[in-house]
């Protein structure tokens, strides 16, 4: 085993943008919102780039190497994370995801928390992340009143700032970002509001899963942690995932866990993941699957990553 890169696989977006191109040169025409990057969904999968599994899909090499691949408490049947980098030149639209059991019942899909990294953010730059001073009523007289945007918790950001966004929490991202996005693998959207854009909005289904005491929780906030070549910050753990950004002075060295699949994306710098017979070169928007069984890898540089796995 060695770790593993995948095509990226773009999407056009009305809100999206070319800022990718600053550290890519494989954009396609057009405004590219996402790409996704270690994806395994009926939406999209990924290809392999590198190596000796050049070519094959993801749900191929799934079902070749099964749990030695993603991990002995793993599902082989549903692989369990997505990573996508989302570029926005305009505002996306102020959305809600569902949780498990209302997104089974009613989409047969499963639920989608999800966080977010700032890999990029031009002057200015904002996120609405959660709803203030109104409970499901009002809100609810605000969207047919086109009023929402009251009520809606704007935050400032900037580049390295990281929040949780759990499902049945309110969100959107705004202009001039590029964010790294560790969710469920999910693509269960209800529209709350879309500044007027001719697209389907989803009211009612919203108003049955938004959780109105959610709150904005910057994790960016979290001690750093110092060792000998690079430091580390424990985003969070939950039920779906856990999240940690490693910044690499001079090398970091870690293992596998044959329990589970790791997901490392470097979202600054540049450098090298070195083993046991490989060496790939990472760079700034590069992700790689680090396979449950591949052993000890050392990731050299100066460089920052986000490390993500499944729970």
């Amino acid at each position: 085993m060695y770790p593993i890169r995948f095509e990226n696989v773009y999407y056009e977006k009305i809100w999206g943008g070319r800022d990718l191109e600053t550290f890519r040169n494989n954009l396609p025409s057009g405004d590219i919102g996402e790409s996704w990057d270690v994806a395994c969904h009926p939406n999209g999968t990924g290809v392999v780039a590198n190596g000796e599994l050049k070519g094959k899909r993801f749900d191929e090499i799934i079902a070749e190497f099964g749990h030695a691949l993603v991990g002995s408490k793993v599902s082989i049947e549903k692989f369990p994370l997505l990573v996508k980098l989302i570029n926005s030149r305009e505002k996306l639209s102020v959305q809600v995801h569902p949780g498990d059991e209302y997104a089974q019942r009613v989409e047969n899909q499963f639920g989608k928390t999800e966080a977010w990294y700032v890999v990029d953010a031009k002057p200015g730059a904002k996120l609405i992340v959660g709803t203030k001073n109104c409970d499901k009523e009002v809100f609810a007289k605000a969207i047919e009143e086109g009023r929402s945007e009251d009520y809606l918790n704007v935050v400032d950001v900037k580049k390295g700032d990281c929040f949780l966004i759990n499902s049945g929490l309110v969100h959107a991202i705004c202009e001039g970002l590029i964010i790294a996005e560790i969710q469920q693998n999910s693509d269960v959207t209800y529209r709350v509001y879309d500044y007027g854009r001719p697209r389907e909005i989803h009211v009612e289904k919203s108003l049955e899963v938004i959780d109105f005491n959610l709150k904005a929780a910057n994790l960016s906030n979290k001690e750093v942690v110092k060792f000998d070549g690079f430091s580390k910050v424990d985003f969070c753990e939950n039920e779906y995932f856990g999240m940690q950004k490693i910044n690499v002075e001079t090398e970091w060295s870690d293992c596998s866990n044959e329990e589970k699949f790791f997901i490392l994306t470097c979202v600054d710098g540049c450098g090298t993941i070195e083993g046991d017979g490989f060496s790939e070169e990472v760079k700034m928007g590069d992700s790689y699957l680090i396979p449950a069984t591949l052993g000890d890898y050392i990731v050299k540089g100066n460089l920052a990553v986000i490390k993500s796995y499944p729970m």
